[in-house]
């Protein structure tokens, strides 16, 4: 069965999944890489961004298994780019380039409408206006049966969360502090909306435990 996945989204042990200040220079906030450190060594995340090299290991078998059984992702504007408001003349192509590495089509949760956005490397974005179970529904029909990954932001986690619409959350706990910035769960009771934790697997920078909806 089609499940709505989170799969592997830094935290640190305080909490933040992004830092303060976010912006075109800042994409993770300041200081935001630090929750982002153990995928960025693996031989999986450089490969997708053809380059050599890169660690084997937990943390790279698990940075892979995020991409497995995957066939649509859902992200936030907040995710998709820098920018805000109306889309302009001239819009915002994303972070990644010409050859995205989603691979599938991707719903975009935004104010404003736009056509979609086809990239290389069967890459189309879908900018969704009618909110965050719309999203899913048109993300569930092109997955055609396989799982549909949730990215960031923050915000969007929470959506989902709040709404009991995700049924599996991998958080990768990097052993950082960052003090400030984007809180995953504050103000947010996941224990009374159903999550449960059912596994952890020690890595080698970040330890991985997976929270599902039970019931």
């Amino acid at each position: 069965m089609a499940r709505l996945r989170v799969s592997n989204f830094g935290l640190s042990l305080d909490g933040y999944g992004a830092g303060p200040g976010q912006d075109l220079e800042h994409p993770l906030g300041v200081g935001g890489e630090a929750v982002h450190a153990w995928a960025f060594g693996t031989r999986g995340f450089n490969a997708m961004h053809g380059q050599p090299g890169g660690e084997t290991g937990v943390d790279d078998d698990i940075f892979a298994e995020g991409f497995d059984h995957v066939g649509a992702w859902i992200i936030g504007r907040n995710m998709f780019g820098p920018d805000r408001g109306p889309w302009g003349s001239d819009p915002w192509r994303g972070w990644w380039g010409e050859n995205p590495p989603f691979h599938v089509p991707v719903f975009v949760l935004t104010r404003y409408a736009r056509e979609p956005l086809a990239l290389d490397g069967g890459n189309t974005f879908h900018f969704v206006t009618d909110g965050p179970q719309a999203a899913l529904a048109r993300a569930l029909e092109a997955a055609d049966g396989k799982d549909v990954r949730l990215g960031g932001g923050l915000a969007t986690i929470r959506q989902y969360l709040q709404a009991g619409l995700i049924d599996e959350l991998h958080l990768a706990l990097a052993p950082t502090l960052l003090g400030r910035g984007e809180s995953l769960f504050e103000s947010l009771d996941a224990a009374a909306l159903g999550y449960r934790c059912h596994r952890t697997v020690p890595g080698a920078g970040a330890t991985h435990v997976y929270i599902s909806r039970t019931g």
